[in-house]
């Protein structure tokens, strides 16, 4: 096989991280690119000494190359359904493959040694998408191994990469079904169902990684008066309902997210005059709402830092809308805050929040202190998989 692929080396003494087996090649550790290299093509990594040090998919930028196998191994059907099938035997044994719970990420990219590759399943439906060149010319290949997982039901796969892939790449992806077709958008959480909008949605169509502490939230719910802030499709909104809140009030900016959120509550608690949602602007929102109207309040924004280099204005983001949140909360209120930015790490996070709550003159503890599930597995060779942040408050 490895002389059926073209080579990079690396410059002397840039193996180290592999060897240490974190799953990316910088461009500035490479000595040598072999010519008339297509983006997205599988490739050899070897050091400046020859030693071989794996397989990967090569693309221009930053990333060079994401390791597929530190041994040299055909990247074939066989591979992808080996992948797939571990990754399937982890969530049965994560409990996640029940009939009350249907939907569950089954592919997250370095964690699930499938670098560029993310797969949420929706009952019968797999929503695959690419962040890689490499695996959007595997698509097919793993639309199809998805299929034939064992006692998995996966009827069809929609590929959904428009907005993930580099742009640079000019692959112009398609979004639509590779296999099958439209069937049911409704999934299973927890026992609480809801409408999944994977055709026009963000990212796959639901925020699969906020299970977890959506079913905490439900357990600080009971009696409570909750405000649901950036509620997108009502997940959290949904829990609180089910937790037995007084009432519930859904925010978001979105019309069309106001309109799935309403259409899950009412799935779920048809009549149910407990809920009230609002397409508003959320500084707008907190900013006319009275102190004290609610002793429960849900933070979990967009991510306001996509790169470094807008780092600064989301820890000021972050300071601003945490201090709204302080300075209106009800005395004892328990304020979930969140922070989805992968270049914004734990530390900035929690600074961004602890400064909000000096602002606000109040006493506040911490109860709980949240990040991703573990359908959302961390390779702990690549801490950078660690993306979400969250904090449960008591605010006094």
């Amino acid at each position: 096989m490895s002389s059926q692929l073209k080579t990079i080396i690396l410059k002397r003494g840039k193996e180290e991280s592999l060897l240490r087996f974190h799953p990316w090649v910088f461009s500035g550790a490479i000595a040598h690119l072999p010519e008339e290299l297509e983006e997205g093509e599988t490739v050899r990594v070897e050091a400046s000494d020859g030693r071989p040090l794996g397989v990967g998919h090569y693309e221009i930028g930053s990333i060079a190359v994401r390791m597929l196998d530190s041994s040299e191994r055909m990247i074939d059907s066989d591979f992808y359904a080996e992948r797939l099938s571990q990754a399937w035997e982890l969530r049965r044994k994560l409990g996640l493959i029940r009939p009350d719970n249907s939907t569950f990420r089954l592919v997250h990219g370095e964690g699930d040694f499938l670098p560029g590759c993310v797969v949420d399943i929706y009952g019968n439906t797999a929503v695959l998408q690419a962040h890689s060149p490499g695996m959007h010319f595997a698509r097919d290949i793993i639309a199809r191994e998805l299929t034939r997982l064992p006692d998995a039901g996966i009827r069809n796969v929609y590929y959904k990469s428009e907005t993930t892939l580099p742009f640079k790449a000019r692959l112009d992806p398609v979004n639509d079904y590779i296999i099958g077709g439209f069937d049911t958008n409704i999934a299973v959480e927890n026992g609480l169902k809801f409408n999944i909008d994977w055709l026009k949605g963000q990212k796959t169509g639901f925020f699969v990684d906020q299970r977890d502490n959506r079913s905490l939230l439900q357990k600080y719910s009971h009696g409570a008066k909750v405000l649901n802030m950036f509620c997108y499709t009502g997940g959290f909104s949904v829990y609180a309902m089910r937790g037995g809140a007084q009432l519930v009030h859904s925010v978001d900016s979105s019309a069309k997210a106001i309109t799935l959120t309403d259409a899950n509550i009412e799935l779920n608690f048809p009549g149910d005059e407990r809920h009230k949602s609002y397409a508003e602007d959320a500084f707008k929102f907190l900013g006319r709402m009275e102190k004290g109207t609610y002793d429960l309040i849900v933070l979990d924004p967009p991510a306001f830092a996509k790169h470094r280099s807008a780092i600064r204005n989301a820890m000021i983001g972050y300071r601003r809308l945490n201090a709204a949140a302080f300075e209106k909360i009800a005395p004892g209120g328990i304020l979930f805050t969140f922070s989805c930015s992968q270049a914004i790490s734990k530390e900035q996070f929690r600074l961004a929040v602890f400064t909000a709550a000096a602002m606000s003159g109040r006493r506040v503890r911490i109860l709980h202190q949240l990040t991703q599930p573990a359908d959302h597995p961390v390779n702990i060779y690549h801490p950078e998989g660690e993306y979400l942040k969250g904090l449960v408050l008591y605010v006094e």
